[in-house]
């Protein structure tokens, strides 16, 4: 799209309005778009990320793609590291204080998350910016007359501090200043827009009140949903083990989205892909009706996730390998090896199994050989007693459950 050219309003308006959560708002967002086509200045649309981890998961995506599509449409996408307040730690959604993170600590995430985050941004027009250019050097007075705007009373009506001073849980005045130093972010770079997940509403709501403090127009607040993890129960997350990160590779991601639960399916082509509303709709009702099987929908939002992050190739080579193993129950052409010293007594399978990290116990490895989930070299192993002889050098293909297969060399 040409500089200074934009689509009508309407069009804007029902693009960005796919998937979100709320809009606070919408008015005011329509009428900045407004302005900003009577005058060719793209709006300036904000999104803060602490690096926090290393890794990106697609939970983090949704609201990075909801800051692609202003960029689609020509707006001005800034990328802001928090770099500074990642050593704060934001309260939102947490029950206890934070452990603070070093300067170090901060750094070594940075490095990593502009080359995953520029697998969704276009870096030539993508304006980074790091917080801690303004807030490391923010004098001791100025901190001062920032917290001056803003009440306290306010401030501990936050679900978050209200429900720990109900439960007798401390937290730290720090924390506190936590949503003044990123609604002061908003002021620093004249943000029209703020985008976050829906549990930074309050954050982005300081953003507001402060802006008009210091004299400036309100942004508007635009959050997205959380999306739900592998389980269909949480929201994704690295420590709860149900995430996808999109470094992941493409056989891995594959396998993990044909995991989750058909419901979960359409919050997921919603959320992570560009497909129209009125397609997933569509999709939904062949799904509905048996036109379409709900295998074929699933495989088909993987492929499209994959090929977003790692390109058509990778995602038509995961989807191959997805229907060799799974559908067809061929073993996959590149199975991870482990080898196994020579040893002149067998080796009982269920403690093999349990050596090799796929059941967690004699007992569970036990009970998968009687459901029949085990097989060496193809043929399916139900005798819990059986032994395996690791006397002679030589090589096995060993399947335990569905999905994992281990080549075995004896050496």
């Amino acid at each position: 799209m040409a500089a200074g050219t934009f689509k009508p309003v309407d069009e804007q308006l029902a693009y960005l309005k796919k998937g979100t959560a709320e809009i606070i708002r919408e008015e005011e967002l329509r009428a900045k778009l407004e302005q900003s086509a009577k005058t060719g200045k793209p709006l300036r649309v904000k999104l803060g990320v602490d690096p926090t981890a290393p890794d990106i998961h697609l939970g983090h995506t949704v609201v990075l793609r909801k800051l692609k599509h202003f960029q689609d449409l020509g707006h001005t996408a800034i990328f802001l590291i928090g770099d500074f307040t990642a050593m704060v730690g934001d309260p939102s959604g947490q029950s206890e204080t934070r452990p603070a993170l070093s300067s170090q600590q901060v750094q070594e995430n940075v490095k990593t998350y502009l080359e995953q985050v520029y697998k969704i941004l276009d870096p030539r027009k993508t304006e980074v910016r790091s917080n801690s250019d303004w807030l490391g050097k923010m004098k001791g007075q100025e901190m001062i007359l920032l917290c001056a705007h803003y009440r306290l009373a306010r401030m501990l009506e936050r679900e978050d501090f209200r429900s720990r001073m109900e439960n007798n849980q401390p937290f730290s005045i720090h924390e506190l200043l936590y949503p003044l130093l990123v609604a002061y972010d908003s002021v620093v770079l004249e943000a029209d827009v703020e985008l976050g997940a829906t549990e930074q509403k309050f954050n982005l709501l300081i953003g507001r009140d402060i802006q008009r403090e210091y004299g400036q127009p309100s942004q508007v607040a635009l959050t997205m949903p959380i999306l739900v993890g592998l389980d269909g129960e949480r929201k994704m997350s690295k420590s709860l083990g149900n995430y996808i990160g999109i470094t992941e590779a493409p056989r891995e991601i594959f396998g993990k989205l044909m995991s989750i639960s058909d419901d979960l399916m359409w919050s997921y082509y919603e959320l992570l892909t560009d497909f129209a509303s009125p397609e997933i709709v569509r999709l939904r009702e062949e799904v509905r009706t048996g036109v379409l099987p709900p295998i074929d929908a699933k495989m088909q939002l993987a492929h499209t996730i994959i090929a977003g992050f790692h390109g058509e190739e990778a995602a038509t080579r995961a989807a191959e390998e997805f229907r060799r193993v799974f559908r067809e129950r061929q073993a996959p052409r590149e199975a991870p090896r482990h080898r196994l010293s020579r040893s002149s007594q067998p080796k009982r399978l269920s403690a093999l199994l349990v050596e090799l990290n796929v059941a967690s116990s004699r007992s569970e490895a036990e009970r998968l050989i009687k459901q029949g989930g085990v097989e060496i070299d193809g043929q399916r192993v139900v005798d819990v007693k059986r032994e395996v002889d690791l006397g002679q050098p030589g090589e096995f293909l060993l399947r335990a459950g569905k999905k994992k297969f281990l080549r075995l060399i004896v050496e």
